[in-house]
């Protein structure tokens, strides 16, 4: 090498690739190489490249090599990385330039140069084929080895064992070495070893899987058993050729001498391949068709059965037939094909021109999988291209691949998106060929990668990667070189290519938002970073460095310089599919194609954490476009289909982006985003979209009508509820970062929505909406945000909720004192609470804090004393208190509230030992209203006067005053005094009267029935039954008087008296005594004579005739005491007859008794007794 090419490294012209939606990217590997150095050389070109990986240390040493057109070699070396940029692309310097040794032509002819470069790494030698002359060389300087042993007249090199990884470790490498005449296997080691020549002569490419090799010439494509030394013939490379017959089994083995005998198999133990094969006419029908025909689609009819499988070659009379009629020939499909054009020469003149033009035609040979080969046939090279499979049987497998164009190089790529090598045993995720073709172009032919599919049946649709055309003037660069020679090669050893813009997509990065529900840069100023957030950053940066990364081993050459072909990394890939969505004009994206970009991905599981991290990206950043699209739009979200909002509602539970970046797209609900401490972490390709969005949904003149419409939209905030719904589902998962403020944001967005949904709702009917039960469930189970969720509630005015969101806490308190809010007036929009006393007094029943019941019960009972009493009086109560603490306390502060205790316990509970305190509260309350109201004293005096007046039959003072009562609390607690001064409480009860006589003494004339209780109390029942005569005229009142002995006035129970309760005996008949003057006393004449006529003919039998008649005045007559005499009468002819019967039957009886004891003494007998 020269002092002057040591200075000459690659000129660094770097090219913005831009980003693509295929399957595979290019990827610079070295640009703007110095192919020549020499003034006399000129259109140098690349004619193959070579890599070979080293370790070195710790480092990986990458050793390029680069064959030119002008028989040079160029090594570059790797340099690492920066420190700055550890997943930056290595850097390429040169280090030598080589001349390998080679045999100059005697004809004159141009040369081709370096034609190939085989790296061994096993034994670290390289193998270079330059003009026809092989020789050997060192890794990685190239220095000569195996002493300088060299090969002319050698055509090809390669044929390395593709399953050598799966054999067991063996001394050297074994290749094939393709010569004039023959193909001869060698062993390279510390020296070359030949182990067989194999009779094939112009080999001009081979593939090899152990024993078998699939060999072509510049005619046809063979299958070898290199171990047996058989042959099968396939088909030629143009489907023109009909010189070349397939499915032909040879015998191929050769005398050589060799450095160990050659093997004893015979032809015979070579199974499967003793037949023939249609082979050869599939493949003239498949390639004799119009060169007009540019149908690219996949066959995926295999090859039919040949009828006979016996040695000997199809007859060429019948091909010929088929030349004659070509009307007749049928495609692979089965239908025929087009006729080929008339032209002037005829038949024969088309056809000697297309053979002469397939001509150049190159083999190529891949090996899809340990058992397959891939072959390509075609016509000419602006003609289409068929691939096909053959299998180690020489048969015909899968279906047929179709090219654009005959493809001037194949290779496939064998390494899926997780970076590893194909595992043969196993399904891969994805096969592809790749095949360099030529497209026409408005600026002419360009060249481009054709990208299929091989593992599928219909093969997909075919993807073109164009390749960088480094100048587009005269096709020369700036060095004279001849460009335009595009070619693929799979080399030896595979590389990762770093995909930087894939960390800096799915790193995370810290998103601010603002109040205004703007998304603040995600670059912010370092100066404001706390240190934690600094040294996450850092983090952030060390882990995307190690994402993205490419495993490839195809590169691609054109002009002067060399690229990595290598899959385009899953999240670069579709995420340049999303944004090819957007229109640039309207600024609206193309719903339908962004979710047909997600249905891609759709069910794919992850192998990789890159991959996981892609997948989740997309889905994420698709969900937030569509969410995003239908807040932003400037028409209705009404026009969204159905089937959209459904898919949009799928993708934003799927895709499982912070929700509270989904919040912050949407009005209002951004306001309940809680950042915490440690802010929101998204992915960094998502911020640019949060920003776009934010700033057309806040940042606009129209965000106050953007948020009306998001809000008003019922469709919009269905979507949004189940969102959060399904996020609330996931409370507990340990894989949610940021889990405290993450379910606070969701649980008050979801309170808000709830709270818009049922501000529409109708309270009328009293049954609650599904909105507001929705409301009542989400509160009731308990919510994350609550101090939030109460400042909103009180913001909203919905104070019943807020007391279930208090009541969700058991902060009791706290449910009590918005309860006692709500009743007191204060605003309630909701109008929940419709019977708040009794709720609170249900409420009170159940809690054990003493204080909150003595503070709110007694809050009830000054409120509405009845329901207050019953919280301390209800037996069902958690708390019981004792009557005399209840007194005490209500005394305290609820003094209208004690008459009520002390009634539930008398009456209610029949305690009469507060029955004195209750009589005091009611004389209270009546002499009260009577010394201050003359009202009520005329009142009383009217319904006296009143009642008097009626006519007989007549109802008891007691019942007329009940069913004439008036809404007056005195007039109840009249009532109420003269039952417990009547003796409803029994006998046993006693009261202190004589006070009580003391304190209504002044109001002695309207409280008569009081004074009448009175009087039988102390034993006044004459004075008592005068009052019941001529002060009420309640003269049934007087009977029943005298009947129960004066015990009561008022019984508790009208009607007649039961048997047990008449009384008998002299103070009864006193008592008649007395009513029956009384009643002689009435002023009325007619009702004096009524009332004592009833009087005597009810109850004479209680009267001495004698005495009855001495005290009814003489001038009444006979006849108005009839029947009181007639009853008398009657009585005492009943008792004289009584006593008449009862003296008979006694004399009876004594007659009765001496007749029996005659009897006895005649039955005994005498009996003598002596005297002694």
């Amino acid at each position: 090498m020269s002092a002057g090419e040591a200075e000459q490294p690659p000129r660094k012209r770097r090219r913005k690739i831009p980003t693509s939606t295929g399957s595979y990217v290019l990827r610079p590997l070295v640009e703007d190489i110095a192919l020549a150095t020499e003034e006399h050389e000129t259109k140098v070109k690349i004619s193959c490249v070579e890599l070979w990986d080293k370790l070195m240390n710790i480092l990986l040493e990458g050793n390029l090599y680069i064959g030119t057109s002008a028989g040079k070699i160029l090594h570059y070396v790797s340099i690492p990385n920066a420190p700055d940029n550890p997943s930056g692309n290595p850097s390429y310097i040169f280090a030598s330039r080589l001349q390998p040794t080679f045999t100059n032509a005697s004809d004159g002819k141009q040369r081709p140069g370096v034609q190939q470069i085989l790296v061994l790494p096993k034994v670290a030698k390289v193998c270079v084929l330059c003009n026809g002359t092989l020789t050997f060389y060192t890794l990685p300087e190239l220095s000569p080895a195996l002493d300088n042993t060299i090969v002319s007249n050698c055509s090809w090199v390669g044929g390395v064992n593709l399953n050598a990884n799966r054999e067991a470790e063996e001394d050297g490498e074994t290749i094939m070495l393709c010569r004039r005449n023959q193909v001869r296997l060698v062993s390279i080691g510390d020296k070359p070893r030949i182990i067989r020549n194999i009779e094939y002569p112009a080999c001009l490419t081979t593939s090899r899987r152990d024993n078998f090799a699939c060999v072509a010439d510049a005619r046809s494509y063979a299958l070898l058993d290199v171990e047996n030394q058989q042959k099968i013939s396939l088909f030629p490379i143009s489907s023109l050729d009909d010189n070349v017959t397939g499915g032909q089994v040879e015998d191929i083995s050769t005398r050589l001498e060799s450095s160990r005998p050659p093997s004893a198999s015979s032809p015979g133990d070579f199974r499967g391949h003793g037949r023939s094969t249609s082979l050869g006419n599939f493949v003239t029908g498949l390639g004799r068709r119009s060169p007009q025909s540019r149908s690219r689609e996949r066959s995926t009819h295999n090859t039919p059965e040949p009828r006979l499988r016996t040695v000997s070659p199809v007859a060429p009379q019948n091909r010929d037939k088929s030349a004659e009629n070509p009307t007749k020939r049928l495609s692979t499909s089965g239908k025929p094909l087009p006729p080929p054009p008339d032209t002037e020469g005829g038949q024969e003149g088309v056809l000697a021109n297309a053979v002469a033009a397939s001509a150049n035609l190159v083999p190529h040979i891949c090996s899809p999988t340990p058992s397959e080969f891939l072959l390509t046939t075609g016509t000419t090279l602006d003609d289409p291209g068929v691939g096909i499979f053959v299998n180690l049987d020489g048969d015909v497998v899968r279906g047929t691949l179709q090219f654009r164009r005959y493809p001037t190089s194949v290779v496939v790529d064998e390494i899926s998106y997780d970076g590893q090598e194909r595992n043969h045993d196993g399904d891969s995720p994805e096969g592809f060929v790749l095949a360099t073709v030529t497209q026409q172009h408005e600026e002419g032919n360009r060249e481009a990668i054709e990208i299929q599919r091989w593992d599928i049946e219909d093969g997909g649709r075919a993807e073109y990667l164009p390749v960088p055309f480094p100048f587009e003037e005269d096709n020369v660069d700036d060095t004279g070189y001849e460009v335009g020679s595009v070619a693929l090669r799979s080399l030896r050893s595979s590389y990762c290519v770093p995909f930087s813009e894939v960390g800096e997509k799915l790193r995370a990065v810290r998103m601010r938002v603002s109040r205004e529900g703007l998304v603040d840069p995600a670059d912010q100023n370092r100066d404001v970073k706390e240190d934690w957030e600094l040294k996450r950053d850092e983090d952030e940066e060390t882990f995307a460095h190690r994402l993205g990364s490419q495993r490839t081993h195809i590169a691609v050459w054109s002009g002067s310089s060399i690229w990595w072909v290598t899959r385009n990394p899953l999240a670069m890939q579709l995420d340049e599919a999303i944004d090819q969505t957007m229109d640039e004009e309207s600024l609206r994206v193309n719903r339908s194609e962004v979710i047909q970009v997600v249905n891609r991905v759709r069910g794919q599981e992850a192998n990789t954490e890159t991959e996981f991290l892609s997948l989740e990206y997309i889905r994420q950043k698709s969900s937030l476009i569509l969410i995003a699209d239908m807040i932003a739009q400037p028409s209705s979200p009404d026009d969204v289909t159905s089937a959209d909002w459904r898919i949009t509602e799928g993708l934003l539970i799927e895709g499982g982006v912070d929700p509270r970046v989904t919040l912050s797209l949407m009005p209002l609900l951004h306001e309940e985003i809680v950042e915490g401490s440690k802010g929101i972490w998204i992915h960094a390709g998502l911020v640019p979209v949060v920003e776009h969005y934010s700033k057309k949904i806040f940042g606009g003149s129209s965000s106050g009508t953007q948020q009306g419409k998001v809000l008003s939209n019922s469709s919009t905030l269905h979507i949004i509820k189940r969102y959060l719904y399904a996020w609330r589902q996931r409370k507990g998962f340990g894989s949610i970062a940021d889990e405290v403020e993450v379910f606070q944001s969701v649980d008050a967005a979801l309170l808000r929505v709830l709270l818009h949904q049922d501000r529409s709702t109708s309270t009328k009917s009293g049954v609650p909406s599904a909105a507001r039960s929705e409301l009542y469930a989400l509160v009731d189970q308990g919510l994350d945000c609550f101090e939030r969720a109460a400042a909103l509630l009180e913001q909203c005015h919905r104070l019943y909720v807020l007391s279930r969101l208090y009541q969700s806490r058991k902060q009791s308190g706290k449910v009590l004192e918005t309860w006692r809010r709500i009743i007191d007036g204060e605003r309630d929009d909701g109008g929940e609470l419709r019977d708040g006393d009794n709720e609170v007094r249900r409420y009170l029943a159940k809690i054990k804090d003493i204080s909150l019941i003595h503070e709110y019960g007694t809050w009830l009972a000054r409120r509405n004393p009845a329901l207050g009493v019953q919280i301390f009086s209800d037996d069902s109560s958690r708390i019981r208190f004792s009557p005399q603490d209840v007194v005490k306390l209500l005394q305290e502060k609820a003094p209208a509230a004690v008459k009520v205790y002390l009634e539930h316990l008398v009456f209610g509970k029949k305690n009469a030992q507060y029955a004195n305190n209750l009589i005091s509260y009611y004389l209270d309350s009546v002499l009260q209203v009577l010394g201050s109201s003359e009202d009520a004293r005329s009142i009383l005096l009217q319904s006296y006067e009143t009642y008097r007046g009626l006519d007989p039959p007549k109802p008891t003072y007691r019942q007329f005053i009940m069913d004439n009562s008036i809404p007056e609390t005195w007039w109840h607690d009249r009532l109420r005094l003269l039952e417990l001064l009547g003796g409803s409480h029994g006998a046993d009860f006693n009261y202190d009267v004589d006070n009580i006589l003391a304190r209504i003494e002044p109001f002695e004339q309207h409280l008569v029935p009081e004074s009448i209780i009175l009087d039988g109390r102390q034993g006044r029942h004459q004075q008592a039954l005068r009052l019941l005569t001529h002060g009420l005229g309640d003269y049934h009142t007087a009977i029943n008087y005298c009947l129960m002995g004066g015990a009561s006035m008022f019984h508790p129970i009208s009607g007649a008296l039961t048997p047990h309760t008449t009384s008998t005996g002299e103070d009864q008949s006193t008592l008649f005594e007395h009513l029956l003057t009384e009643f002689l006393s009435i002023d009325d004449t007619d009702n004096r004579l009524e009332r004592t006529s009833e009087l005597l003919e009810r109850f004479g039998s209680w009267y001495d005739v004698a005495q009855v008649l001495e005290r009814i005045p003489d001038h009444w007559s006979v006849e108005l005491v009839s029947g009181y005499l007639i009853s008398a009468f009657r009585h005492l002819v009943v008792e004289r007859n009584e006593a008449a019967m009862t003296k008979a039957l006694s004399s009876a009886d004594n007659l009765k008794v001496v007749a029996s004891f005659v009897e006895k003494c005649t039955a005994i007998g005498p009996r003598v007794e002596e005297m002694q």
